[in-house]
């Protein structure tokens, strides 16, 4: 019978792991089988989580990786890839930052980093893994966009552009990597991480966003992680350039 969600033999990398959804991200795919590459700006964040993984008997190895810096991306790239004895299957682009502000306040320095993290950091993680990316059908790239990028959201033009990028870049390079048989796809979650702190203790933002949650609750990280499975896996093989909100019925 065949194992549609056993990732073993399979390498992973995933970017702003160092905690929530990232690093459960990253503990879902190594408690399926796979080899995952812990990478987050900081350092110390992410091999706390890796050793976390193979304390749990998981296996796993960790950067730290700026993911705007094309150089680090190359080099995590080939790390991964080593994971995988030179192939890298599975791609996570989760790295993200939120700066939500009211448009009259937004700065050219909010929007840019925003951009800069979500689209060119996801730009060049994918780039860089692309050489290592195997063609038999296992290769992923799973991105991480945000409903804000499907319906907007009060307060986050800079990441809602953003995230709407990043579902034109799925679509996009979906149809060119068909060719080589790599699905590209993107989940919409929502779930109560340190990036998501400023929404939920706002008073403005967070009576805004719970009206427009059909579940009335933020999920936890883990919540949401087992959908980054399901896509990373044989379950998923005839599944590209599609966005899955994992979000309480936000969008629908």
């Amino acid at each position: 019978m065949r194992t549609y969600f056993d990732l073993t033999g399979r390498s992973a990398l995933v970017t702003g792991a160092g905690a929530g959804i990232g690093a459960a991200v990253s503990e879902a795919l190594a408690a399926a089988g796979a080899s995952v590459l812990v990478t987050d700006i900081s350092g110390d964040a992410a091999a706390a989580v890796a050793e976390r993984i193979n304390t749990a008997g998981g296996k796993a190895d960790s950067a730290a990786l700026d993911v705007s810096d094309r150089d680090a991306a190359v080099a995590a790239a080939a790390q991964a890839a080593a994971l995988g004895e030179g192939n890298l299957h599975i791609v996570v682009n989760n790295a993200g930052v939120t700066s939500p502000a009211m448009f009259p306040k937004l700065t050219d320095e909010t929007f840019r980093v925003t951009f800069d993290i979500h689209v060119m950091g996801t730009f060049h993680v994918t780039q860089a893994a692309l050489p290592h990316m195997p063609t038999d059908g296992t290769g992923r790239v799973i991105n991480v966009t945000s409903s804000a990028g499907i319906t907007g959201t009060l307060g986050q033009v800079n990441y809602s552009a953003a995230k709407a990028g990043l579902i034109g870049f799925t679509k996009s390079l979906a149809r060119e990597l068909a060719a080589k048989n790599i699905m590209v796809n993107a989940l919409a979650p929502l779930a109560a991480t340190p990036m998501t702190e400023t929404i939920r203790t706002n008073e403005k933002f967070a009576a805004n966003m719970m009206n427009r949650i059909p579940l009335k609750r933020w999920a936890e990280a883990d919540e949401v992680a087992g959908a980054f499975v399901f896509l990373a896996s044989d379950a998923a093989s005839y599944i590209t350039g599609q966005v899955l909100p994992v979000d309480g019925g936000m969008v629908m």
